[in-house]
């Protein structure tokens, strides 16, 4: 069944507390699904606790958290943590990032990403299923941890790009989410994990997609998403996704070192169209639904706000669609 989610943005230049606002407003028109990521505000899990605290209904996806600086035992205990504070259930994200947050802010090694994702990912269903560590992988190794609360069947979100990781995903997670992408690419990597996973002889996992969006954008607008979007000309598997649209000029400059500012300048906006949805209503749920058919199961809306506070009226736009879809 097709859906829609939303996602807490992280653009710049915006108000900290303004993830709040998005999720209050989210909640309040009725999505069942809020993604919680993090970056350099909050600490996933303590947003989540503030969300969960200030919201009624709407279920939350904590992450894609980075699997290289983050064991299986802190992501259990900070899901159960929330868990048992908000009184309703949350499912994870995991995601390699990137090798500036990995090595260069944590001084980890953001090499062989794949294999520990896989091992990540293992170590942590046996945790929540029955609260217990107990896993020795080469990457990966944890025992003797015991989660007072269980979470048996909770849902594990893998974030993927590159062919290797999309491999371990389809064949590990019970989602695979994507980024910036476009529709193309959806239908690509829909093709790539059902086959995996037939391989694998494992029920095909959902498919996530987050698309930034924005309703009847000005050059503010404009200015937000391509302020964010450049940051992703640089990381491994971004970077190649750029190339292959066309733009490898930009990635070449943005790894030379060339500042964001420059590159959002130079960004042209064909591709901010190729990657995110905005325009009128109509033009946006045209948009979104160009996603679904291309084999995502799931759209989360990132809320464009430098004009629209708490993105609530892109997110009213998409509601009835919303609903709908249920």
């Amino acid at each position: 069944m097709s859906e829609i989610g939303a996602v807490i943005p992280f653009w710049l230049y915006r108000p900290d507390l303004e993830a709040l606002d998005v999720a209050e407003e989210a909640d309040r028109l009725g999505y069942r699904t809020l993604w919680i990521g993090e970056m350099v505000t909050f600490d996933a899990f303590a947003l989540a606790t503030a969300i969960g605290m200030r919201t009624h209904r709407i279920g939350l996806r904590i992450g894609p958290l980075a699997v290289g600086v983050r064991s299986p035992v802190s992501i259990a205990l900070g899901m159960s943590s929330v868990a048992r504070l908000i009184g309703r259930p949350v499912d994870v994200a995991l995601g390699a990032s990137s090798p500036t947050i990995v090595t260069n802010w944590h001084n980890r090694s953001f090499d062989q990403s794949a294999a520990r994702m896989r091992e990540t990912v293992r170590a942590l269903r046996g945790i929540l299923e029955d609260g217990r560590s107990d896993f020795a992988g080469e990457h990966v190794r944890t025992r003797g941890f015991r989660l007072r609360h269980a979470l048996p069947s909770r849902s594990v979100s893998v974030a993927a790009f590159g062919p290797i990781m999309t491999r371990v995903a389809a064949e590990e997670a019970d989602e695979v989410v994507l980024n910036i992408v476009t529709p193309g690419i959806v239908a690509r990597v829909r093709e790539a994990i059902d086959a995996h996973a037939r391989a694998a002889g494992v029920k095909p996992p959902r498919l996530a997609v987050w698309v930034s969006a924005a309703i009847n954008p000005g050059a503010a607008s404009y200015q937000q998403l391509a302020s964010q979007l450049v940051v992703y000309l640089k990381p491994p598997g971004y970077g190649e996704m750029f190339t292959e649209l066309g733009y490898g000029d930009l990635v070449e400059r943005a790894r030379a070192g060339e500042s964001y500012a420059k590159l959002a300048h130079d960004l042209p906006a064909e591709l901010l169209a190729r990657v995110c949805a905005f325009g009128t209503a109509d033009q946006i749920r045209d948009r979104i639904a160009k996603y679904h058919r291309a084999g995502a199961d799931h759209v989360a809306i990132v809320p464009c706000t430098a004009e629209d506070p708490a993105g609530s009226s892109v997110l009213t736009a998409l509601k009835e669609y919303t609903l709908h879809d249920r």
